[in-house]
């Protein structure tokens, strides 16, 4: 076989980084999803101008060059466009799938409690159901894009915008960044932008020509577009400066998230005054420094390619980074499902971690299940009954047998097992 039938056939190797703050993000945009849980004091958003969404974005950047980018190089950019729009269909109906899954919950909720709370108050959806042929036209569209559900929409816009970027980058790889910074500055002042809700005048919560700035960030250095940073030097150091200052501006002291900022007021007052320097919605430029600083550190600490990612935990948050599609739409039914368990029985300092540590739990039992699906056991061709030297397939719940004591088995049997 020639080298380069060899390298075709190749399998490309996942990197345990991307997989790992992708699992990390997952778990923290659910701990951050159930409503009123004491542990998002303690989430990234509390200490600093960027937090776990950021993180998404920027893996979800990477994930694309890797996964598709590879598409544009090897079959042109007409099928390279293609497969983008095939991607951001997906998207779209996984948004409308999980609207409505979470929109029955909350009114299961609601007639099971007998109370007017989950779809009127939580998710602020009441308006759905007084005006149906108003607002469910507006979601099918876009046009109303509830807070709840408003990081989905943003992310099918900027894939969409990938097959630009790409086309762009065969002209001159300088006009990708002028395209990029164009359009982050177009959401500044307001020329670009997306309205949420059409009643309200309400724009999209994450605006995706200002994210796109994050995203194709992520994008581009997994392309190879930007040379990578020193290890090392002063530019650790104004990174961990950032870090640094930036944190008690951010975090609530006194323990006080919904609060204020507790006994610093004062520190409020600043943190408002930041303005559009830390926006979400647009992505301020303060925001983006702050999350570009956390970037270079986490890669710094986690070793030359992953080198420290090793034992159990970040194997688990790997595995949860893997099926980020899932894992997402789960969390977000997920989410109210335990916002509600938490309303029965009280946030006391048993149920609350029970439930947070039982939510990323459910988060690696999805993964594991979608993993193992995606493996498409079923068109594996067996021949009938198995040798004895070829196990069968493993689902997510599988446990290797214990032979019994004093059994040899033949090495080409603990291969298998």
């Amino acid at each position: 076989m020639s080298t380069h039938s060899e390298t075709a056939v190749r399998p490309r190797v996942r990197d345990p980084r991307l997989d790992f703050f992708r699992g990390v993000g997952m778990c923290i945009i659910l701990i951050a999803h159930i409503p009123w849980n004491a542990w998002t004091d303690w989430i990234p958003a509390r200490f600093g101008f960027s937090d776990a969404a950021d993180m998404f974005v920027f893996c979800s950047g990477m994930a694309s060059a890797i996964a598709f980018g590879r598409v544009f190089d090897t079959h042109g950019w007409w099928i390279g466009a293609l497969r983008m729009l095939h991607r951001a269909w997906q998207i779209y109906w996984a948004h409308i799938g999980a609207f409505f899954v979470v929109l029955a919950f909350a009114i299961a909720a609601d007639q099971w409690l007998g109370v007017d709370h989950y779809v009127r108050m939580e998710l602020n959806l009441q308006q759905v159901l007084d005006e149906p042929r108003v607002h469910l036209f507006g979601l099918m569209t876009l046009t109303f894009v509830p807070n709840y559900f408003d990081i989905l929409p943003m992310y099918m816009v900027i894939l969409l915008m990938v097959p630009v970027i790409m086309a762009v980058a065969r002209v001159n790889r300088w006009l990708v960044f002028a395209t990029i910074a164009l359009c982050w500055l177009g959401a500044q002042v307001g020329w670009l932008s997306f309205t949420a809700d059409e009643e309200t005048g309400r724009s999209w919560f994450f605006n995706p020509f200002a994210w796109q700035l994050i995203f194709f960030t992520g994008f581009a250095c997994a392309r190879g577009w930007v040379p990578m940073p020193p290890r090392g030097g002063a530019l650790v150091w104004i990174c961990l400066a950032a870090v640094v200052i930036a944190a008690p501006f951010s975090c609530q002291f006194g323990f006080q998230c919904y609060q204020g900022f507790g006994v610093f007021p004062v520190l409020g007052d600043i943190h408002e005054k930041l303005g559009w320097l830390i926006s979400k919605t647009n992505m301020g430029p303060l925001r983006y420094l702050h999350f570009m600083a956390t970037v270079y550190l986490a890669w710094l600490a986690v070793g030359e390619k992953g080198s420290r990612l090793t034992g159990l935990v970040p194997d688990l948050f790997r595995q949860i980074g893997q099926q980020t599609l899932a894992v997402f739409l789960s969390g977000l039914v997920l989410a109210q499902a335990l916002g509600v368990a938490l309303d029965v029985v009280g946030r006391g300092w048993v149920a609350t971690p029970i439930a947070n540590i039982a939510g990323c739990a459910s988060l690696l039992l999805v993964a594991r299940v979608t993993g193992y699906f995606k493996s498409s056991p079923w068109s594996k061709k067996t021949g009938g009954s198995l040798p004895s030297d070829v196990a069968p397939p493993r689902g997510p719940f599988h446990v290797a047998p214990h032979p019994p004591k004093g059994l040899e088995t033949s090495p080409s049997a603990s291969k298998a097992a």
